[in-house]
């Protein structure tokens, strides 16, 4: 798939962190976890929007999801929101809810100011809290403690909270440069 994104989106429009320039997005894909009570929520609330970009929803790990996109890590788009634009893009994580509003009429403004950087922050705060009030639903449902883990190194276990470990370290140890 054409370039990667975890929190690229640019006030003009969407556009994936990737050489060259950047594709027009005319049709974006959402992957959501079809097992969580908030992400069905949300679908059921997004369809219901009106769209100046096509936004269709499709189960993330679906026969349908696995059929689209094969090059995407499925189990991934079940951690994270992912969006998938028509001419390749992946936005996920904050991107990937501010690329979703930018494809609602009514809510392209709030877009506009979540993809500046104070606005980044507001809106990577609103995500972790959604994937925090998800895990504590995952763990009570199911009681397996799942961990959601964020692209920039913010996890959140059920039973032990939230951490941070710096992109590139494994294990606690980070490489020295």
């Amino acid at each position: 798939m054409a370039g990667v994104t975890d929190d690229a989106v640019a006030v003009g429009g969407p556009r994936a962190s990737r050489p060259g320039p950047a594709a027009p997005v005319r049709r974006l894909t959402a992957l959501y976890d079809a097992r969580c009570s908030l992400c069905a929520f949300l679908r059921d609330w997004l369809v219901r929007q009106p769209q100046l970009v096509p936004l269709e929803l499709v189960p993330a790990g679906s026969d349908e999801a696995r059929r689209r996109y094969p090059g995407l890590d499925h189990g991934a788009t079940l951690e994270e929101i992912t969006v998938v634009g028509d001419a390749g893009q992946v936005y996920r994580g904050t991107a990937a809810w501010i690329v979703t509003l930018w494809a609602l009429r009514e809510h392209r403004p709030l877009a506009h100011r979540l993809s500046t950087p104070s606005g980044a922050r507001f809106a990577k705060g609103a995500v972790l809290a959604a994937a925090k009030w998800r895990g504590a639903q995952q763990d009570g449902a199911r009681g397996d403690g799942r961990v959601y883990r964020h692209a920039d190194g913010w996890s959140y276990d059920p039973h032990q909270g939230w951490t941070y470990t710096p992109p590139g370290c494994d294990g606690g140890t980070c490489a020295a440069g």
